[in-house]
C-alpha cells in the first residue's frame, strides 16, 4: 500500500513539473511574439518619423526586378516574331571551312570599297569575334507590313525618313518599297546591324501608337511584324546600296485607293507552315500560286495524289491577278473548294486573299461558288523552308529577288553544294547530316532552257523574252554561244508562256492585255458606280528611273492621253515626283476641245528624264507617249498663262 502511495506521489510531482515547463514555454513564446510586435511597431514609428530609406530601397529593388521580368517577357514575344536560319547550317564541316575561307578572301578584296563592311568588321573585332565569323557575317532580311488606315502625306514622309535614316545608321543595303499603305523590304547587312534596325522599327509609331484595351500597353505600327532572317551569307550576296522607293502600292496589283480591299476585314486565314503542309494533303482543295509564271516555272509545291490541286494563273506581272480572278473559268476552278494561296514571303497573298474574300462577301456570282475558306501561307516559301529544310512538299527552286537569285530548301542546297565543291565522295557524309536527303533531290530540275530545251533552272544575265519582257531561262552554254557570236539567240527564242499562248510579238500581247483590261474595267465600273475611278498606272511598280538627258532638255511632248478625263491634277499626280512648272494643253483649232496632247516644262533636266521614263505607261486607260521636245528658237517658251497652279 505504501509503495502505491509513493508511486502516485511521484507521478503527481512529475505531472506538476511538466505543466510548469509547458507554462514557461508558453510564456517564452508569448514574450518573443510580443518582442517582435514591439520591434515592428518601433520600425513603423521610425518610418512615420521620416526614416524610410531602407524601405524605399527595397521597393525600388522590387520594382526593378519586376521591370526586368517584364522586359524579358516582351523580348521573348519579339524574338518569336524573328524567324532566322543559317545559310550554311546543313553544310558538312569541310564545306563550311572552305566557304568561310572564301568569304574571308572575298571580304579582303572588297574592303577598300565597302566602307560600311569595314565598320562592321571593326565592330566585330571589338566584340572579340573571329575574322572568319566577321567575314561571313552577312544577314538577309525579308519583311513586309501593311498599315491600316493608310498614312497621310505627313506620316508617310516621317516613315520614309525614319526607315532611310535608320538603314544608313546601321549600314544596311537593299530595297525598301515605301507606300502610304506600308513597307515591303529586302535588305542585307551585318548580323547585329539587321537586328538593331528591326528593333528600331518596332519602336516607330509615327504618332499613331495605340493602347491595348486588355493590357494597357502601347502598340506601335510594327510591334507584331514578322521579320525573316537568313544569316551566314557570303559578302558577294550583299546589295551594293540602300534604295528607298516611293511607291503607290507595296505590291503593284493596281488596287490602290478605293479599289484596295481592307486586309484587316477581308484578309485570308494565315496558316503556319506545318498547318499549311497538312492542308495541302486535303481533298476538295486548290492551291493558287500567286507568283509570276516564270517563278513557278523553276519551283512549286507538289501536293500528294488525292490532295490539293495546283493552279498557276500564268501571270507575267501582279496586275494581271485581279483580271484573272474575275474570269468565269477561274471561278469554276474554285467552286466548292477551300482555297490556299502562297508566294515568296507572304506579301503578295495579303491583297490577293483579301480580294477573293471581298468578292465572296459582296458579289453574288462569287458568293454562289460555295468556297469553303481562303487560307495563305504565313511567311511564304521562305518561312516554309525554315520549318521544312528538307523541302516538305516543295519541288525545285525558289526564285528570289535578291543576290541569291534562286535557291533550293536548305538541306537539298547542302547536298548540291557538297557535290559541286567537294565531289560525289563527300555526298554520303552530308546525307547523314541532312537526315538522308537523296543526292537525286539536288539533281531535280523543273525548268528548261529556252534556247536548247535542256533541263535548267538558273536565271542569269540580263536577257529577257523579246515578246513579253520577263526574265529568260537560258543555260550557260547557250548564253556563251550568244555572247561570243557562235549562235545568236534570235527573237524566236521566247519564254515558255509565250510559246504556250502562241504570242509572237509585242503588239499581239499588248492588244490582248488592253482588251482584257477594258473588259475588267467595265465590270469594275458597274460594281463601283459613282465611286469608280479609272485605273492609273502611277509611278509604275517602283519610282521611275530617270532616262538619260545629255542635252539637258526640260521641255517634253505628251500625246495619247485621255481627252475626257485628263486634267492638271491627274497629270501632276501621275508624273510625280517630277516637278512640272508649265502645261500647254493642245486644243482643236475649230472646236477648242482638248484632244489628248500637251507640251510641258519641268524644273530640271533630271525631272525631264523621270517624265520620259513614263513613256508607254498606262494613264486613265490609254498608253501615253512621251518624248523630249526642244523649244523652237523663234517661239516663246514657256507660253505665258500655262503656269501650273494658276487659274
Amino acid at each position: 500500500m505504501a509503495d502505491d502511495d509513493s508511486t502516485t506521489l511521484k507521478r503527481a510531482k512529475k505531472s506538476k513539473h511538466k505543466k510548469k515547463r509547458q507554462r514557461d514555454n508558453d510564456e517564452d513564446r508569448k514574450a518573443k511574439k510580443k518582442h517582435k510586435k514591439e520591434k515592428k511597431k518601433l520600425k513603423k514609428e521610425s518610418i512615420d518619423d521620416g526614416d524610410d530609406t531602407s524601405v524605399t530601397a527595397k521597393k525600388a529593388k522590387k520594382a526593378a526586378k519586376k521591370a526586368k521580368k517584364e522586359k524579358k517577357r516582351k523580348q521573348k514575344e519579339l524574338d518569336e516574331k524573328i524567324v532566322s536560319s543559317s545559310a550554311i547550317e546543313f553544310y558538312p564541316d569541310g564545306l563550311k571551312t572552305l566557304q568561310l575561307a572564301k568569304n574571308q578572301e572575298d571580304e579582303k578584296q572588297k574592303a577598300a570599297a565597302a566602307v560600311a563592311e569595314a565598320k562592321a568588321a571593326a565592330a566585330a573585332e571589338e566584340k572579340g569575334q573571329s575574322a572568319a565569323n566577321s567575314a561571313n557575317n552577312i544577314t538577309l532580311l525579308l519583311f513586309y507590313q501593311y498599315v491600316e488606315p493608310c498614312w497621310d502625306d505627313d506620316q508617310f514622309q516621317v516613315a520614309l525618313k525614319f526607315v532611310t535614316d535608320q538603314g544608313n545608321k546601321y549600314g544596311l543595303t537593299g530595297r525598301m518599297r515605301v507606300a502610304k499603305e506600308g513597307l515591303n523590304c529586302t535588305l542585307t547587312g551585318s548580323h547585329d546591324g539587321i537586328r538593331n534596325w528591326c528593333a528600331a522599327l518596332r519602336t516607330f509609331d509615327g504618332g499613331r501608337s495605340k493602347i491595348d484595351q486588355v493590357t494597357g500597353e502601347t502598340i506601335t505600327e510594327f510591334a507584331k511584324t514578322e521579320f525573316k532572317l537568313t544569316d551566314d551569307l557570303p559578302p558577294k550576296q550583299r546589295f551594293p546600296k540602300l534604295h528607298a522607293f516611293e511607291v503607290v502600292e507595296i505590291v503593284n496589283y493596281g488596287l490602290a485607293g478605293n479599289r484596295a480591299p481592307e486586309i484587316a476585314k477581308y484578309g485570308g486565314t494565315h496558316l503556319e507552315p506545318e498547318d499549311y503542309n497538312n492542308k495541302m494533303c486535303e481533298k476538295d482543295t486548290v492551291i493558287i500560286d500567286v507568283r509570276n509564271h516564270y517563278e513557278a516555272n523553276i519551283g512549286r509545291f507538289n501536293p500528294p495524289e488525292g490532295g490539293a490541286k495546283m493552279i498557276d494563273p500564268m501571270m507575267r506581272k501582279s496586275t494581271e491577278f485581279p483580271i484573272w480572278l474575275d474570269k468565269p473559268e477561274t471561278k469554276e476552278m474554285l467552286r466548292g473548294k477551300q482555297v490556299l494561296m502562297y508566294c515568296t514571303g507572304g506579301v503578295r497573298c495579303e491583297r490577293a486573299s483579301a480580294l477573293l474574300k471581298q468578292k465572296i462577301e459582296t458579289e453574288d456570282d462569287t458568293k454562289s461558288l460555295g468556297i469553303k475558306g481562303v487560307y495563305q501561307l504565313q511567311g511564304g516559301i521562305d518561312k516554309y523552308f525554315k520549318q521544312f529544310p528538307e523541302g516538305g512538299l516543295w519541288k525545285g527552286k525558289n526564285y528570289v529577288f535578291d543576290k541569291r537569285f534562286s535557291h533550293a530548301p536548305p538541306k537539298v542546297e547542302a547536298v548540291d553544294r557538297t557535290k559541286k565543291v567537294l565531289g560525289d565522295d563527300e555526298v554520303a557524309k552530308v546525307e547523314n547530316v541532312v537526315d538522308g536527303i537523296p543526292s537525286s533531290a539536288a539533281d531535280e530540275i523543273l525548268g528548261a532552257c529556252e534556247g536548247c530545251s535542256k533541263p535548267w533552272d538558273m536565271y542569269r544575265g540580263k536577257r529577257r523574252c523579246p515578246t513579253c519582257g520577263v526574265p529568260s531561262l537560258i543555260c550557260r552554254e547557250c548564253f556563251d554561244k550568244d555572247k561570243f557570236g557562235v549562235k545568236k539567240l534570235g527573237r524566236d527564242v521566247r519564254c515558255d508562256l509565250c510559246i504556250t499562248e502562241d504570242v509572237r510579238n509585242k503588239q499581239q500581247l499588248r492588244e490582248r492585255e488592253e482588251r482584257e483590261m477594258k473588259e475588267y474595267e467595265n465590270n469594275i465600273k458597274q460594281k463601283l458606280g459613282e465611286k469608280y475611278e479609272p485605273y492609273m498606272q502611277r509611278k509604275h511598280a517602283i519610282t521611275r528611273k530617270p532616262k538619260a538627258n545629255p542635252e539637258r532638255i526640260t521641255r517634253l511632248f505628251l500625246k495619247n492621253m485621255c481627252a475626257k478625263q485628263m486634267d492638271e491634277e491627274k497629270l501632276l499626280e501621275f508624273l510625280h515626283p517630277a516637278k512640272v512648272t508649265h502645261i500647254q494643253w493642245l486644243t482643236d483649232r475649230n472646236t477648242g476641245a482638248f484632244y489628248g496632247s500637251a507640251f510641258i516644262e519641268v524644273k530640271t533636266a533630271e525631272d525631264a528624264g523621270s517624265v520620259l521614263a513614263a513613256n508607254g505607261m498606262t494613264v486613265l486607260g490609254r498608253r501615253m507617249t512621251v518624248k523630249y521636245q526642244k523649244p523652237d528658237e523663234k517661239s516663246i517658251w514657256p507660253v505665258p498663262g500655262t503656269e501650273v497652279g494658276v487659274e
